[in-house]
């Protein structure tokens, strides 16, 4: 890491650039013990690092949220999503941005959007005029960067992760924070 650039290496690990990447350490879990293989170690980070969604813990207010989310919003001012907007929104997705899980970088996205526009403003508008967001645009990577001057500590405090956003599913939230366009659902 440098000081000019302290993002370079979490670029580097996202895209497979470095020439040796970190290994994964063995860490200690809530109980005491210590983890035995990657997927447990991933496991632990996770879990420390990203809160339960507990329907059963909502309190009122939290199910007032949950039953409007699933209610379609529909105003007499509704409109459609233009071919400019899904133009726009492609063409500001950075280049050099390490891509999601499926690999597809913003460059792809711009030259697919120039090959074939009616197609991909069709893919986006029907997402938004349903109120459908692929589930597939909302995986993500996600990469733990160990922490500066906490790589020998044993927790999974010593982590900061990212998430790496398909460049698809960013679009489409682009798109969707357009007044007027109906609440997106899981698809």
């Amino acid at each position: 890491m440098t000081s000019i650039n302290p993002w370079n290496i979490v670029y580097k690990l996202a895209t497979n650039k470095l020439k040796s990447s970190p290994t994964m350490t063995t860490i200690q879990k809530p109980d005491g013990s210590y983890t035995e293989s990657l997927e447990e170690t991933m496991q632990v980070i996770l879990d420390h690092h990203i809160a339960v969604d507990n329907k059963r813990d909502d309190n009122e207010h939290h199910k007032s949220i949950r039953t409007q989310i699933r209610e379609p919003v529909k105003t007499d001012d509704d409109r459609d999503l233009t071919l400019a907007e899904v133009m726009n929104a492609i063409e500001e997705a950075e280049n050099k941005k390490a891509p999601g899980e499926d690999g597809i970088t913003g460059e792809i996205y711009k030259r697919v959007c120039k090959t074939f526009p009616t197609l991909t403003y069709t893919i986006y508008k029907e997402c938004l005029r349903t109120g459908c967001f692929p589930k597939k645009w909302k995986i993500s990577k996600m990469i733990p960067i160990p922490k500066p001057g906490r790589e020998n500590i044993n927790e999974a405090s010593k982590y900061r992760p990212i998430s790496l956003i398909n460049v698809g599913g960013k679009v489409l939230e682009k798109n969707s924070y357009q007044p007027n366009h109906a609440p997106l659902k899981q698809k």
